[in-house]
């Protein structure tokens, strides 16, 4: 198909674009039809159907904070993860872990 663009007038360029612009639609659609298709058909292999793949996983839960700095209770600690500075300068002057706890 070889078509004159120079020939053409204004109107038949942008009709021509019009129709352009709804066949690389109607193309990624029906693409991405067939991506999800061939996904579903992977995951019954698997034993599995694709909501259950896809779904995103629970959130850890709060856990409550166990070690509480003395001289701001506000400041609190789970006991979980790197030690805040308070506790790690209340270990530094001798304290035990067990004396911050809540």
């Amino acid at each position: 198909m070889n078509i004159d663009l120079d020939a053409m007038s204004l109107k038949d360029l942008r009709d021509l674009r019009n129709k352009l612009d709804r066949a690389i639609s109607t193309f990624e659609d029906r693409r991405k039809r067939e991506a999800l298709a061939a996904a579903e058909t992977a995951a019954r292999e698997f034993g599995f159907n694709l909501a259950e793949l896809t779904t995103a996983k629970q959130a850890r839960s709060k856990v409550a904070p166990k070690y509480a700095n003395p001289q701001d209770p506000s400041l609190t600690w789970t006991g979980r993860g790197r030690k805040p500075r308070w506790v790690q300068e209340a270990l530094d002057t001798g304290k035990k872990l067990e004396e911050l706890e809540i």
